[in-house]
C-alpha cells in the first residue's frame, strides 16, 4: 500500500493507530487467522483470559496499571495475512477504518470503511445486518455477498480488551478462485500453448454460457480474424456455437455437417459445482465415436500443460500418466515412479484411497475430495481430488493433488511464532512474581548479614543464601532478555569490533581441542544494538557449539567459524525468505563442525528451558537468551543443521542507516558521591503492595535513618498523603492492586509537582518508562539489595 506506508501487510490508518495495539486484539486476529474461523478466535480468546497462562499471566492482564503488552507484533501478523489469503479489515466502535491488509485493498478497490463497501446489489444492506449482529451477539455473517461479480462471504466479529472493535473477514469463494485461475490459463501463452497441440478448450458458467476460451477456440467458432479478441465469446451460449448430425457426431455450427468431428471432454478442476465446467475439444480424424490415439495423445498434452497437479488411471488402479505438478506436490521419484496412487500414501490410507478409484472406476461420475497423508511426510494431510474420466480413452479415473509445501511450511512457522511469543509473555510474567521474592530474600539476608560478623557460625550460611539468590537473580535476567522485556542500551556501532573484543574470551572458552576461526568482511554497515548484550549473543553461541563439537567428538573438537560480513537487499530478495523483510543487513554468522540438530529438535530450540544437555548441565537459557535479544535489537536469527553436518546460526542486524544518537542518559538510581548531610534525614512513602517485600524495604530504609510511612496500594497511599502531607521521597510499585503507581504518582503530583518518585518493579525500565509517561522519576530494577535501595533513595533525593 504505497499510500499508507506503514508495517508490512496489515495497514494501520493513522487517525486510529492507537486503538490498532493492545494484546486481546492482537491475540484475536492471530488465532482469527490461523484457525480461519471467527468464532474460535474469539472463544479462543475468552478462554485464554481465564484458564490460558495461570496465575501470572493473568496478573499481567487483569491487574490495573499493569504495563501494557508489547506492541503488536506486525511482521507475525503479515504472515498470518498471507497464509489465510482473505481480506481482512478491523473497524473501531465510531466506525472507523483502524486496519487492513493488502487483500481487503486489492478486493475493494482502496480502503472503503464496511460495511459501506462497493458491493453488487443489497450486498451492503446484508452487510450492515451483519455488523449490528457482531455488535450485539459477538458475531455476525453474511452469505451470497458479491463485488465486482466475485462471490464473497463475511464473517465479523467484536473483539478488543472493551469489546469495541469488529474483526471483518471477506472469503473469496473457492469455486470462484479455481474458475479465475483456469480463465487466465486460458487467455494467456498456455493457452496458446494448448491450441499448437490440437486442443481447443473453454470454460462454461454453469448455466453453459462462455467464460473465457482459447484463442484457437475462438477463430474456430467465429470463423473470423476477430476471434483473436478474448471478449469476443465472452457470455454468449456455447452450445449454439455446436451442431449434431444423426450419427451423434458433433460439429462447429460455422463448418457445418461437412466439418471436422469434434470429441468434447470434461475435465474437472472444482468439486463445487457453482465454479462451471472446463470442456476440451479436439477434432477427431476417424470420424468415430470411440476415441482415437490421436485424441488421445490430445488429452495427455493437455494433462502435462496443467498448471495444477493431474494424474490419469486405469480402470486397473494404475498410473497412467503424471504431470510435473503432481509429482511435486506428491514427492514423486522421477526414476521410480509409484504404480499404484496408494504407494504415494501411508499405509492407513492405501485402503481409502484404493476404495475410492475402484468406486469412480467403474461408474462414479461426480468428483470427491479425501484426506491423505503422503508417506515421505506422514504429519502433514493433502488434498486428493479424484473423479471418474469419460471418453478418455484407458483412463478411468482423473486425480488431482494439491502442492502444500509451502503452505505447511508457513504454516509451522506461524504456529512456531505464535508459540514462541506466547512463551515469552508468560516468562516475562513468571521474571516479575520471582524478582519480587528474590527482592525479599537478598533484602532479609542483607539484614541478618548486618548483624552478624565473618566470625560468626552463621555468617557463611547467610552468605550462601545470598550468593544463590543472585544467581536465581541472573536467570531471571535471562528469561527477561528471551521476552524482549529486558533494558537495553543500545548505541551505533560495527558488529566487527563486538566479535573482536569478545575473541580473547572465546579462546579460553573453547579450549584447546575447538579450533576459532573469525573472518570480517568490508564495507560492514552500522547497527544499532547493546554491545554488552551482542557479546552475551556472540559467547552463548560459540559455548553451545564448543558443547556440540565436544559432543559429537571429545577428543578430536573441530572447529568453530564466526563471520560477519555486509548483506545487502538485492541478495535478500534472492533469498525469498517470508520472514526477512528486504533491507540492508549486518550478517553474524557462527558455523560448527559438530554433529548437527535432530530435525524434531530443530524447531524446539529457542524455547525457554529447553535442552538436550545432561541433568545438572544446562538451563535451557542460552539460545533462548539470545533470540530474546536479537529479536529486541531489531534483527532476525536462523538455525539451519543438518545430522552429522554441524550447525549454522545466521543473524541479521538492520543496518543503521541514521547519525549516531546521543548517548542514553540512564535514569536508573547509581552509587555517586553525594552530599552527607542528605544521607539517612527526611520522611519516605513507602508504596509496596507486597508484605514482604514492604518489609524489608521498610526496615532498610529506617536502619539508614529515615521515617517511612507505608501503603498497599495507590489509594492508601494518597490517603496517607491527605493526613500526613508531603513526603520527602515517594518509593512506589507500578503494578498494584486498587490503584496502581502511576496513576497515584498523577494524582500525588497535582497537589505537590516537585514531589521526588523512585518506582520500583520486576519489569524491565525500558518497558515501564513506555506505559508510565511520568517526567522526572527514578528508577530501581527488582531485585536490589538494601544497599542499592538505600543509594536510590539517596540520589533520589539529592537530585532535588
Amino acid at each position: 500500500m504505497a499510500s499508507l506506508p506503514l508495517p508490512h501487510t496489515l495497514t494501520p490508518i493513522r487517525s486510529a493507530a492507537s486503538v490498532a495495539g493492545g494484546t486481546a486484539l492482537t491475540a484475536a486476529l492471530l488465532i482469527f487467522f490461523v484457525a480461519g474461523n471467527l468464532a474460535i478466535a474469539a472463544g479462543f480468546l475468552a478462554a485464554g483470559l481465564i484458564l490460558g497462562g495461570g496465575l501470572i499471566v493473568w496478573r499481567l492482564l487483569a491487574t490495573p496499571g499493569a504495563p501494557s503488552a508489547p506492541p503488536v507484533d506486525w511482521s507475525m501478523a503479515r504472515a498470518l495475512a498471507e497464509a489465510s489469503g482473505d481480506a481482512v479489515a478491523v473497524t473501531d466502535r465510531a466506525g472507523r477504518l483502524v486496519c487492513a491488509n493488502d487483500r481487503y485493498q486489492t478486493l475493494f478497490d482502496g480502503l472503503p470503511t464496511p460495511p459501506g463497501l462497493p458491493l453488487d446489489g443489497d450486498g451492503t444492506t446484508a452487510l450492515g445486518s451483519a455488523g449490528r449482529a457482531a455488535w450485539r451477539d459477538g458475531l455476525g455473517q453474511a452469505r451470497g455477498l458479491a463485488a465486482r461479480g466475485t462471490a464473497l462471504s463475511a464473517e465479523i466479529v467484536r473483539s478488543g480488551d472493551d469489546g469495541d472493535m469488529l474483526v471483518w473477514r471477506f472469503t473469496v469463494a473457492a469455486a470462484h478462485d479455481a474458475a479465475a485461475n483456469v480463465a487466465r490459463m486460458l487467455e494467456s501463452d498456455t493457452g496458446d500453448r494448448l491450441g499448437q497441440g490440437g486442443i481447443m478448450a473453454v470454460l462454461l458458467s454453469p448455466d453453459g454460457r462462455i467464460r473465457a476460451a482459447n484463442r484457437v477456440l475462438r477463430v474456430r467458432a467465429l470463423g473470423r480474424d476477430d476471434g483473436a479478441d478474448s471478449q469476443a465469446l465472452a457470455g454468449r451460449d456455447f452450445a449454439r456455437f455446436l451442431i449434431t448430425d444423426s450419427r451423434g457426431l458433433v460439429r462447429f455450427e460455422r463448418e457445418g455437417l461437412e466439418g471436422t468431428p469434434l470429441r468434447i471432454l470434461q475435465v474437472p478442476f472444482a468439486a463445487d459445482d457453482d465454479a462451471g465446467v472446463l470442456v476440451a475439444l479436439v477434432d477427431d480424424e476417424e470420424d468415430a465415436p470411440a476415441i482415437g490415439a490421436s485424441a488421445s495423445a490430445h488429452v495427455r498434452s493437455l494433462v502435462s500443460l496443467m498448471p495444477f497437479g493431474m494424474a490419469l488411471v486405469d480402470r486397473d488402479g494404475r498410473f497412467l500418466q503424471m504431470n510435473d505438478a503432481f509429482m511435486r506436490a506428491g514427492q514423486v521419484n522421477p526414476a521410480a515412479p509409484p504404480l499404484y496412487p496408494g504407494d504415494l500414501v501411508v499405509r492407513e490410507d492405501k485402503g481409502a484411497v484404493a476404495d475410492a478409484i475402484r468406486r469412480f472406476a467403474t461408474g462414479a461420475t461426480h468428483s470427491a475430495d479425501m484426506a491423505v497423508r503422503l508417506k515421505d511426510h506422514p504429519d502433514e494431510p493433502v488434498a486428493l481430488t479424484i473423479a471418474g474420466a469419460r471418453g478418455l480413452g484407458d483412463a478411468a479415473v482423473l486425480l488431482s493433488l494439491k502442492d502444500n509445501s509451502e503452505e505447511s511450511r508457513l504454516k509451522r512457522e506461524v504456529a512456531q511464532a505464535t508459540k514462541m511469543q506466547a512463551v515469552g509473555q508468560l516468562a516475562g510474567g513468571v521474571a516479575h512474581d520471582f524478582n519480587n521474592i528474590l527482592t525479599a530474600i537478598i533484602g532479609h539476608c542483607d539484614l541478618m548479614l548486618m548483624r552478624h560478623s565473618p566470625g560468626d557460625s552463621d555468617y557463611d550460611d547467610i552468605q550462601q543464601i545470598r550468593t544463590n539468590s543472585n544467581r536465581a537473580a541472573g536467570l531471571t535476567r535471562q528469561l527477561l532478555a528471551f521476552s524482549r522485556q529486558q533494558t537495553l542500551r543500545p548505541q551505533v556501532l560495527q558488529l566487527p569490533d563486538v566479535v573482536s573484543e569478545v575473541s580473547n574470551l572465546l579462546k579460553r572458552l573453547m579450549g584447546e581441542t575447538v579450533k576459532l576461526d573469525v573472518a570480517h568482511g568490508r564495507d560492514l554497515g552500522p547497527i544499532r544494538a547493546d554491545p554488552g548484550q551482542l557479546e552475551q549473543v556472540v559467547v552463548n553461541l560459540a559455548v553451545n557449539a564448543r558443547d556440540a563439537m565436544l559432543s559429537a567428538n571429545p577428543r578430536g573438537g573441530g572447529t568453530l567459524t564466526i563471520q560477519t560480513r555486509s548483506v545487502p537487499a538485492h541478495e535478500v530478495r534472492r533469498m525469498a525468505s517470508d520472514i526477512l523483510p528486504v533491507a540492508d543487513y549486518t550478517g553474524l554468522f557462527v558455523t560448527d563442525t559438530g554433529g548437527g540438530i535432530p530435525p524434531d529438535v530443530l524447531p524446539k530450540i529457542f524455547e525457554p528451558f529447553f535442552t538436550t544437555k545432561e541433568v545438572g548441565k544446562g538451563t535451557g537459557l542460552g539460545l533462548s537468551t539470545v533470540y530474546g535479544i536479537v529479536k529486541q535489537s531489531g534483527g532476525y536469527i536462523f538455525a539451519e543443521s543438518k545430522p552429522g553436518d554441524g550447525a549454522v546460526f545466521s543473524i541479521f542486524f538492520p543496518v543503521h542507516a541514521a547519525a549516531a544518537a546521543a548517548p542514553i542518559r540512564t535514569v536508573a538510581a547509581r552509587s555517586q558521591p553525594k552530599p552527607a548531610d542528605v544521607w539517612g534525614t527526611g520522611t519516605i512513602l513507602l508504596v509496596e503492595d507486597e508484605d514482604m517485600v514492604r518489609a524489608v524495604a521498610e526496615r532498610a530504609l529506617t536502619r539508614q535513618g529515615y521515617q517511612v510511612l507505608t501503603a498497599e496500594n495507590g489509594e492508601v497511599a494518597l490517603e496517607v498523603l491527605a493526613r500526613s502531607g508531603r513526603p520527602d521521597l515517594l518509593v512506589s510499585d507500578v503494578v498494584m492492586p486498587t490503584m496502581d503507581g502511576p496513576t497515584m504518582v498523577r494524582l500525588a503530583r497535582e497537589k505537590y509537582p516537585d514531589l521526588p518518585v523512585l518506582f520500583m518493579s520486576g519489569y524491565a525500565e525500558e518497558q515501564l518508562r513506555k506505559s508510565i509517561d511520568i517526567d522526572d522519576v527514578a528508577f530501581l530494577p527488582k531485585p536490589f539489595s538494601v544497599q542499592q535501595l538505600a543509594e536510590a533513595a539517596r540520589d533520589a533525593l539529592a537530585r532535588h
